[in-house]
């Protein structure tokens, strides 16, 4: 069979720790290499993850010819850098959420992928491809909680440390940007449009100026969507959806644990049902949907156009926040 040999542009946790040994479970995937800034750190992932090549800098890893694609979890404002020119060196493309610092930034990436029609490119939501939201989507297009019209999302985790990535403004941190993303991805792919104005309310962290507390309404015309984020909150995620005649809940809709069976409740009628998944990696089928449409040369799952979509909400939600006024 043939596989599609990744390399993999850091040595980020969320790829050393969730996505590279979710793609040494596909079918379809084989880690071929890993690179760092350094080669001591390349050289000791790759030991530890049975990865066959490391390498000392992110254009070693581009320039090698046997790589077909490239999993970039670098920081937020190395996303499209890296992923214009892992497209430039002829690599298909699994770009980490948010897609960039902007929408405009995002814009780029579009113009260069445009370049380059042979090859794909994705934004890393994988909270989509697992079965629990491709339930709840098939629910909500059914009808099975009659006429959409609300979605609730809180999303939450504590973190302080001002060393973190996630706490450094400059390259793009902050809860909006980490895990808010994820709050307005879901909205947009449930009502299956773009919202048509938005409220935001932000508070910043005083020390390293991102946001850590954020909340926002999003209006769709047919229903709403609201949201609360935050770094510096007790962890918790949960989505609630409610229709004209029912509604659905996800427990863990976000961070689904690849090793124990996901539930979502659907009530109708006055009558929940608890709807219990297969046990499966979500990172794995992301892996596998992207390595498939390269090999079968289809469109990618979810389009570039829908990662730069969503960046023009956060950036509605921030615009809101600062001026007081609906945007």
């Amino acid at each position: 069979m043939q596989l599609v040999r990744w390399g993999i542009l850091s040595t980020a946790k969320i790829g050393t720790q969730k996505v590279i040994p979710a793609m040494q479970q596909s079918d379809l995937c084989e880690v071929l290499a890993i690179a760092s800034r350094n080669q001591a750190t390349a050289d000791e992932a790759a030991t530890k993850l049975g990865v066959p090549r490391a390498y000392g800098s992110y254009e070693a890893l581009l320039a090698d010819p046997d790589i077909d694609a490239v999993y970039n979890p670098l920081p937020n404002h190395l996303h499209v850098p890296w992923s214009i020119r892992a497209l430039d060196a002829g690599k298909h493309v699994l770009c980490e959420k948010p897609i960039g610092l902007s929408a405009a930034e995002g814009e780029k990436l579009l113009a260069t992928a445009s370049r380059h029609p042979e090859l794909k490119v994705m934004e890393a939501f994988m909270y989509r491809h697992h079965p629990q939201w491709q339930a709840a989507k098939r629910l909500v297009e059914d009808e099975e909680i009659g006429a959409l019209r609300a979605i609730q999302v809180a999303f939450s985790y504590y973190n302080v440390d001002p060393k973190n990535v996630r706490n450094v403004a400059e390259i793009g941190g902050g809860g909006l940007m980490d895990i808010g993303c994820y709050c307005i991805s879901l909205a947009r792919f449930l009502f299956d449009t773009e919202p048509k104005k938005v409220c935001g309310l932000v508070e910043n962290d005083p020390n390293f100026g991102t946001d850590r507390l954020a909340s926002a309404i999003l209006d769709f015309g047919t229903g709403q969507a609201s949201f609360v984020c935050s770094t510096q909150m007790v962890p918790y995620q949960r989505v609630n959806v409610f229709g004209t005649e029912g509604r659905i809940e996800i427990e863990i809709p976000f961070n689904a644990p690849p090793d124990l069976p996901c539930r979502i409740w659907h009530e109708k009628e006055g009558a929940t049902n608890e709807v219990v998944l297969d046990v499966c990696d979500q990172y794995t089928v992301q892996c596998d949907l992207f390595s498939s449409a390269i090999l079968n040369d289809t469109p990618v799952p979810t389009p570039l156009s829908d990662a730069v979509a969503n960046m023009r909400v956060i950036e509605a939600i921030r615009a809101s926040a600062s001026s007081g006024k609906w945007v």
